[in-house]
């Protein structure tokens, strides 16, 4: 059976579910495009989990983070005093930290997927605007206290979608 479905007896049995996403052969004839900005924002605007990309101290620094699309921002929690308020904040009004913020989908059963790639600033939410951003309901997975809401505002937007040509000839 696992022959009959271009995988392994091993995945079929959930042995490898907690391996990374995208190990599998590439399909037979991918196709890959660039996506318009208005299919990037509709691609990501449900919300769900999204890395931020931003210089640290230490290097490059990429985390995971449970978002929401609101109001024309990524919205996301954090801990005040963390690592993630410490290196998103300039201690300068009005100046944000240049981050990328990038969010991806992928189906190895098909082979296909798309990514969407934001640049922009990180804007800690004031105190006024605080309330709009609890009314978004963005909840953090990793739990504990979580009351700083960082709001990435888009400057660029780009993204790429593999899909497979249906029927196109083999590339050798």
């Amino acid at each position: 059976m696992a022959a009959a479905l271009d995988t392994s007896a091993e995945e079929l049995l959930g042995g490898e579910v907690d391996l990374p996403p995208g190990r599998g052969r590439a399909g037979a004839h991918p196709v890959l495009e660039e996506l318009d900005a208005a299919e990037c924002l509709r691609l990501i605007s449900p919300g769900g989990v999204g890395r931020v990309g931003f210089t640290t101290a230490l290097g490059p620094a990429i985390i995971p983070v449970n978002y929401v699309f609101h109001e024309g921002a990524a919205l996301f929690r954090t801990a005040i005093g963390g690592p993630m308020d410490e290196d998103l904040r300039t201690h300068l009004k009005g100046v944000a930290i240049k981050i990328a913020f990038e969010v991806d989908h992928i189906d190895e059963a098909t082979r296909t997927g798309w990514s969407v790639l934001i640049l922009g600033g990180a804007h800690q939410v004031s105190a006024e605007d605080r309330a709009a951003a609890v009314s978004s309901g963005v909840e953090a997975w990793a739990g504990g206290e979580r009351e700083l809401y960082i709001r990435i505002v888009p400057a660029e937007i780009t993204g790429r979608r593999i899909r497979q040509e249906p029927g196109a000839p083999a590339t050798t």
